[in-house]
């Protein structure tokens, strides 16, 4: 068993966009925070039969991102 972090982040035309920020290129989206859960674990899922299908080695999250905000003038 793994667990790692998502990201889960609205979208203009509604629902939600989810990345994985330890798995790069690892992504779904969905209409709900409920089914982003879902569909998290079955995108990391995916992912990880193809980065073993591929001899990657699958990387480890070595600790929980942290979300940040900047100001800066536009």
């Amino acid at each position: 068993m793994r667990t790692y972090t998502i990201v889960v982040e609205p979208e203009e035309g509604g629902g939600f966009f989810v990345t994985v920020p330890a798995l790069p290129g690892c992504f779904t989206r969905a209409a709900t925070v409920e089914q982003c859960q879902e569909r998290a674990v079955e995108a990391i899922e995916v992912h990880i039969a193809g980065l073993r299908a591929d001899g990657v080695p699958v990387p480890e999250e070595i600790g929980q991102p942290q979300l940040l905000a900047v100001t800066v003038a536009a």
